[in-house]
């Protein structure tokens, strides 16, 4: 078996992030370590990427966005785009340079992954999402590569750096103001719940009917793609019987706009027939008719969190990982009324 930098660290007494920044020569570094590291590899036998190494010293301030694999989805998404405006602008002011990675699949965001690495075109990597058994995180944290994630961790969770929102709090808020307008049978619409704020909001939802000691219908959740196509008949379904729901929390407020063009076809008007929360507050909330009742998750600010924990591991090696969590707030416009 090929001799890991994760051999070389548990032999050295530090990090694998160390011994990757002591192979690059970086000066926060201290000689010392640096010593005890090249020994450990002499040691072992482990020969680094020399090549890589004079690269890096070049390259050294440079953070890797990692989107989730998509063709078109997450360039569609308000929240990636003001997240990573938020990371852009906060590297800007400390002279980091900040490089997209995505790919049309997880194995295609691997290998861009590993060529930077060997490369060592990048100090750490901040994770845009959080998602069961995700492939991306295990390879990252099994080799050693500093990287904080935006949403609650799931694997090594006291290993890993997160920026997240309290959002099972966020949807029991809103479902709380729906049934404040009288509203006792509420829908949940929801992208995958593998997502972990997807899972995570379904939570909030289920615990404020069951506070609420109102009924839990299984044909009320429906889990779909941002962009559902295969899952508009089961949206119809439930839209037609005559104990729907007469309110709806919605994950993002592109699943709320594609559920208020389902209610369109179909005779049904928002706020009149059927109450809408949604999340994210983008322009898509703000610019529709009716605009959108939304939760703010503070993207923006996410990004601004993510890109300042990212760094402080970067120029502080050995720095315990910790979990941000952004407030939220909740924005009303014209798409809640009371139950008539």
């Amino acid at each position: 078996m090929s001799v890991t930098i994760k051999d070389v660290a548990a032999l050295a007494g530090v990090s694998p992030s160390t011994v990757s920044r002591a192979c690059r020569d970086l000066p926060s570094i201290s000689r010392q370590t640096k010593e005890k590291v090249r020994r450990a590899m002499e040691e072992l036998g482990y020969e680094p990427n020399f090549q890589a190494s004079a690269l890096a010293r070049k390259n050294s301030r440079m953070i890797g966005i990692i989107l989730p694999f998509s063709e078109v989805d997450a360039y569609q998404n308000s929240f990636y785009l003001e997240a990573m405006r938020g990371i852009s602008q906060y590297c800007n002011q400390r002279q980091y340079i900040s490089t997209v990675i995505t790919g049309r699949d997880e194995e295609e965001i691997l290998r861009t992954i590993r060529s930077m690495s060997r490369r060592g075109l990048a100090e750490g990597f901040i994770v845009m999402y959080s998602r069961i058994g995700d492939p991306v995180v295990e390879y990252l944290h099994k080799c050693g590569f500093p990287y904080v994630l935006i949403g609650k961790a799931c694997q090594c969770p006291e290993e890993t750096s997160y920026v997240d929102n309290d959002n099972m709090m966020a949807a029991r808020e809103a479902v709380e103001y729906l049934i404040r307008l009288g509203h006792q049978r509420i829908g949940y619409l929801s992208s995958d719940h593998s997502l972990l704020f997807a899972a995570d909001r379904r939570k909030g939802y289920l615990a404020a009917l069951e506070e609420y000691e109102l009924p839990i219908v299984d044909e009320y959740c429906i889990e779909t793609s941002s962009c559902p196509q295969e899952d508009r008949p089961a949206i119809l379904r439930l839209l037609e019987r005559e104990d729907r729901p007469t309110a709806f929390l919605v994950s993002d407020d592109i699943l709320a706009t594609i559920l208020e063009r389902i209610c369109s076809k179909l005779g049904l008007f928002i706020p009149d027939d059927l109450s809408v929360i949604s999340f994210n507050n983008s322009l898509l909330a703000q610019l529709g008719s009716p605009g959108l009742t939304s939760v703010d998750i503070n993207s923006r600010k996410l990004g601004e969190e993510a890109a300042a924990r990212m760094i402080s591991h970067i120029e502080n090696p050995g720095q315990k990982a910790d979990r941000t969590i952004v407030p939220h707030f909740l924005v009303e416009r014209e798409s809640c009324r009371p139950l008539k």
